[in-house]
């Protein structure tokens, strides 16, 4: 049997772990009985006497004052808002270069939570992990309250004068303007910025990207003849060989990606073949974690091997051989596969050196890969910056050319290489103007500050990819007193028309002429508004050239010696833009499972040789960083996460991490994320501790995970899952058989489809008013997430196997649970629900020592309205991302999946008042419902023709720990890896 492992050091002696695990967790109970800083309980003794009078004292109080609890009413109540009763509107997220179109949940003029648009071609009713925390940063504290000048208030109406006379007077003297902006995907706003060019007549418009895509985008123009990203369509495609693209994590468009990948992995319904995934990289990424076949290399060997696989598929194609640097990869099969699969193959590089892309380019014309798993007619419009305009940016700021500097929604003395610089170079620019939301570095040097309105608050259209276009409509109305940096500029140039109007009018003259529909606008308007997506065919005439790839594979370098420090994005934080945000900071990382940190990733055996463990601390080239032991962690490599150590984010933000923007390096024009001939020593004596939550529970050895290979599943659909029969024939019990009224709620989850994402975990977050308990009660075993992602390692710690495990309440049918509570906070439901009385739960914990899956929480702490824990929910504004739906659970009160009852019970409700029983897939938890990768289905399981009891007929389906005759109402599908024989 194949041996599962977490750590390195459960690799290394797991029972040594797991003693290490009862001990802290002892250590632990022991310090709050002897009362640590939190409790300030002296001793037992002291507690009962202080309990004792607290009660007598509680009761003479409650009988004379009760808590104000604060409501204004409706003199004239909105026709649109029924009180209890929940608004879903249409809307797009674009931030940080991740879009989506989305729907907004709103109750009672609040919006609570955020869900994918099932009517988008891209999102397809998927989200992200930063999507679905994009509700917080509404009600974040540290968004600007208004128009500064100088760091002190001003009014709109004194701001707009002041700006407005400076910069007539500059372009009366022909001042140079710059507007530098994040990638912008609205066309009204391009047409609203070309007009102010017209006003502002030597105005210049720069796109920056603090993660960019430039390489890609100057290889098709050479490529193409224009500089585009291709759309790329992973459900079409059989084999995919990534080279340091981590497209499930964080690269691109992840949740389009998510979708196609998982849809072309599907094993369902009798279905036989699968995608197959290789992938290059040095660090473990998400994309990594689900490959079939993985190769862990150094950033600087992968221009190398990309030609090495170019001249391989050439030489069968006969076609131009390149000289260039010999490879350290023999890519010979991966090549037979591509060509035994042309036109249904895609080879993507996430390398921002454009002759790389040249290769990748060439690979794909000559594997006819372009019109069929490649688009060229949608082409993915959400990075558009070039590295050069923003070098040559600060280069006209340094000589004093610019002489007014317009900055909205871009952060460069933060996120770009030579942040010291331009940090200098705005100091000394005439004029300085930031459009910016909250509070950031570059903000901060800035003479003028007009805070732009949240997107919930805010009016935009959107077209993230060509063709395919979204609209934005404000949730709620601005909560400070913001502006939308479109009105801003429509206002400077005299025009008088506020931002809605001209998206509308601009629709009329743009869009509505492409439709055939109708030829009323207002019902095409209305359409489109409710949709919130409007979608038109388009067509390419791009035909490939081969000019500039013999030239690019001459410019392909060989491995270099010494330690190579590769950056990426990580999967919650991304670019940085939002380290304010606590659900995202204490969302583990998919694959280290560490939160609230960066840390410098080195490989297994480096750490052997070095005498390295978790937790020391090394110096990179003179930064110091926590070390983690991270297996498949490539030769003579260190992975560090980007979007760390802000100075100026806020509370949550503030010097959470370590900035290694830096350290990035520029060459031939654009920014490469890594760096070579590092200098790492170790800093003797120091230790930094981490927040990991990879050893937090432990299955002691138990077959939890099981897979198979495809080959092997098409000879026998039991293959991997032969336990389950031997463990129900043995499966004795003295419990009655469950007897269900009417309705059995279950979950299925396809390990097949789950990346390991955690889109799940902040999404049940979001739905279920799940606390932040902040980076020592994560190290104290703690953390709150209602459903975890597991992941475990198989085979070589120098490169494993990777698999994902969603766990969440399994709602037994004998839950161990319900009979050991001593006063029946946990019931069982007709329904097959396992429930929670909150009010009733007096804390005894004997529910969580007897629940074999370790899904239970315990509130330690009151986490609301608790200056120590000032994260979320400690201030009013705060809590209004609070489903009133969903109790706020108290210290002292276990917790845990509810299978989003107060779901359940909302669409019982509906289906009864409308006389009609409830329609299959009409339920969805916030899990299944958010899903990208599809990889959750939610259920009634007495009902044999829902999807539910299909999958659970599948001969895929298991329980975890079947052994023990819980009967779990949860079930999982084998995974099943695809690697060829």
């Amino acid at each position: 049997m194949k041996t599962y492992w977490r750590s390195i050091e459960e690799l290394a002696n797991p029972k040594e772990l797991r003693r290490d695990e009862v001990r802290e967790e002892a250590k632990q109970k022991s310090m709050l009985m002897r009362g640590d800083t939190a409790l300030n309980a002296a001793s037992r003794r002291d507690f009962l006497k202080t309990f004792g009078f607290g009660i007598a004292a509680a009761s003479i109080v409650a009988s004379c004052k009760r808590p104000v609890d604060k409501a204004i009413p409706y003199l004239v109540k909105p026709d649109e808002i029924n009180p209890g009763t929940a608004n879903y509107y249409a809307s797009s997220y674009f931030e940080g270069n991740e879009y989506g179109s989305i729907i907004v949940k709103v109750r009672d003029g609040r919006p609570i939570k955020i869900e994918g648009n099932e009517l988008s071609s891209i999102s397809q009713g998927g989200t992200s992990a930063r999507m679905q925390a994009s509700v917080l940063n509404l009600y974040d504290d540290a968004r600007f309250k208004g128009p500064l000048k100088n760091g002190q208030e001003i009014t709109w109406e004194k701001a707009d004068e002041e700006i407005v006379a400076q910069l007539a007077a500059l372009n009366s003297q022909g001042g140079k303007v710059v507007l530098l902006s994040s990638t912008v995907i609205s066309p009204s706003t391009k047409e609203i910025i070309q007009k102010f060019a017209e006003k502002q007549t030597n105005t210049e418009w720069i796109q920056y990207d603090p993660v960019s895509a430039s390489g890609i985008l100057e290889a098709n123009r050479m490529s193409f003849g224009t500089a585009f990203i291709p759309d790329y369509r992973f459900k079409q495609a059989k084999v995919v060989v990534s080279f340091g693209a981590d497209f499930l994590g964080s690269w691109l468009s992840t949740v389009e990606y998510t979708k196609g990948y998982t849809a072309a992995r599907q094993l369902q319904d009798g279905r036989k073949e699968m995608l197959r995934h290789y992938q290059f990289e040095s660090g473990l990424t998400l994309s990594g974690s689900n490959a079939d076949v993985r190769f862990p290399i150094k950033p600087s060997e992968e221009g190398a091997i990309v030609l090495a696989l170019y001249n391989a598929i050439a030489t069968a194609k006969s076609g131009q051989l390149l000289s260039g640097a010999p490879s350290s990869v023999d890519v010979s099969d991966l090549a037979n596969d591509l060509l035994e699969n042309e036109k249904q193959s895609i080879v993507i590089s996430g390398s921002n050196d454009v002759n790389i892309q040249l290769l990748v380019n060439g690979i794909n014309q000559l594997l006819g890969n372009y019109g069929q798993t490649i688009g060229l007619e949608n082409s993915l419009m959400t990075k558009q910056g070039i590295d050069g305009d923003t070098d040559r940016l600060l280069s006209d700021l340094k000589a004093g050319n610019v002489k007014a500097l317009l900055v909205w929604n871009a952060n460069p003395v933060y996120d770009h290489p030579k942040g010291k610089e331009f940090a200098e170079a705005i100091k000394k620019t005439g004029l300085s103007i930031s459009l910016s939301e909250r509070p950031d570095e570059t903000t901060a040097l800035c003479q003028y500050v007009l805070p732009e309105s949240n997107l919930l608050e805010s009016w935009n259209d959107l077209e993230p990819k060509a063709g395919i276009y979204s609209l934005s409509q404000p949730v709620i109305a601005p909560i400070f007193n913001s502006r939308q940096a479109q009105a801003t500029l429509l206002k400077w140039t005299g025009a008088d028309v506020n931002y809605r109007d001209y998206i509308k009018n601009f629709w009329k003259e743009t869009q509505f002429p492409k439709q055939k529909n109708t030829t009323d606008f207002r019902h095409f308007w209305n359409t489109a508004l409710q949709n919130g997506v409007f979608e038109t065919a388009q067509e390419s005439k791009l035909t490939y050239s081969s000019d500039g790839i013999s030239q690019a594979a001459s410019q392909i370098k060989g491995a270099v010696s010494g330690i190579e420090v590769a950056l990426y994005e990580s999967v919650a934080i991304g670019n940085g833009k939002y380290a304010n945000n606590p659900w995202l900071q204490e969302l583990p990382d998919p694959v280290a499972k560490i939160s609230w940190d960066n840390f410098a990733a080195i490989p297994v055996a480096y750490a052997t040789e070095n005498g390295l463990k978790n937790e020391d601390v090394i110096s990179i080239n003179g930064i110091e960083l926590p070390v983690f032991v991270q297996p498949g962690q490539a030769k003579d490599t260190i992975s560090v996460a980007l979007g760390y150590g802000r100075e100026i984010a806020g509370k949550v933000g503030d010097q959470t991490g370590t900035n290694l923007y830096p350290y990035i390096g520029i060459e031939n024009g654009t920014r490469q994320y890594f760096l070579t001939s590092a200098k790492v020593e170790k800093v003797a004596g120091k230790v930094f501790e981490l927040a990991i939550s990879q050893t937090h529970y432990s299955m002691e050895g138990r077959p939890i995970v099981r897979e198979t290979t495809l080959d092997n599943y098409i000879k026998n659909p039991v293959s991997g899952n032969e336990l389950k029969a031997e463990h129900e024939s043995k499966s004795v019990t003295l419990y009655e058989a469950p007897v269900y009224n009417g309705h059995h709620w279950g979950m299925a989850i396809d390990l097949n489809s789950c990346t390991g994402c955690g889109n799940c975990a902040v999404a049940c977050q979001a739905e279920n008013n799940i606390q932040v308990i902040g980076k020592e009660q994560v190290r104290n075993r703690r953390i709150m997430h209602w459903i975890r992602i597991d992941r475990y390692y198989s085979e070589n710690p120098e490169n494993p196997k990777v698999s994902f495990q969603p766990v969440m309440c399994q709602h037994c049918g004998n839950a161990p649970c319900e009979n050991v509570c001593p006063v029946a906070a946990t019931p069982h439901s007709e329904e097959g629900l396992n429930q929670m009385a909150y009010n009733r739960c007096v804390g005894t914990k004997y529910c969580i020592n007897n629940c074999p899956y370790r899904v239970r929480r315990f509130n330690w702490f009151q986490y609301v309205k608790n200056d120590k824990f000032d994260f979320a929910s400690n201030s009013d504004l705060g809590r209004m991302v609070l489903n009133p739906d969903v109790t706020v659970r108290s210290r002292g009160v276990v917790e845990k999946c509810s299978m989003c009852v107060q779901r359940i019970q909302e669409k019982k409700q509906l289906a009864k008042l409308e006389g009609r029983p409830i329609a299959e897939g009409e339920i969805k938890t916030a899990c299944s419902q958010s899903c990208p990768g599809n990889a959750i289905v939610f259920g009634d399981l007495e009902n044999p023709e829902s999807r539910i009891s299909k999958l659970f007929k599948d001969q895929r389906n298991y329980h975890l720990l079947e052994e023990l005759h819980t009967l779990p109402s949860v079930g999982y599908l084998t995974k099943v890896r695809n690697t060829k024989a």
